[in-house]
C-alpha cells in the first residue's frame, strides 16, 4: 500500500474551500500540474498559466481556470492572499465535498498524464 507524500492543499468551510496555490506565469499552458510539497512541509496546488504577471493578469486567468476546472462561476472563485506572489490562497465558494472531489479528480488525472 502506498502512502500519500502530500496532504491535500485545500481546507473546507461552510462557504466551500481555500486552496493553497503556487503559481507559474507565461507557463506556456493554462492549466493544474498536481500537489507538491514545500520544503516548509506545505502542501500547494500547482497552477501554470498563459498570462504574464503583470497588472494582475495572471491572478485573473488562474481565477479562471479555477472556476472553469471546478464548475463554478467565476464570481465564486476570490483570491485571498498574495496577490504578488507565486504561493497564493484562494477561496472557492460552493459545496465543499463536491469541491474537493472535483479538486481529486483533477489532481489524480494530472499524475496519470
Amino acid at each position: 500500500m502506498r502512502t500519500k507524500v502530500c496532504k491535500e492543499p485545500w481546507r473546507y468551510s461552510a462557504a466551500g474551500i481555500s486552496i493553497a496555490l503556487r503559481v507559474t506565469p507565461r507557463g506556456g499552458r493554462d492549466g493544474i500540474d498536481g500537489i507538491e510539497q514545500l520544503a516548509d512541509g506545505r502542501s500547494v496546488l500547482k497552477v501554470r498559466v498563459r498570462a504574464i504577471a503583470d497588472g494582475g493578469e495572471a491572478n485573473k486567468a488562474v481565477l479562471v481556470l479555477l472556476a472553469k476546472s471546478l464548475g463554478v462561476p467565476k464570481a465564486g472563485v476570490k483570491l485571498l492572499s498574495g496577490a504578488t506572489s507565486r504561493l497564493k490562497q484562494i477561496a472557492v465558494d460552493g459545496d465543499p465535498a463536491r469541491l474537493g472531489e472535483a479538486l481529486r479528480q483533477l489532481v489524480s488525472a494530472q499524475s496519470k498524464d
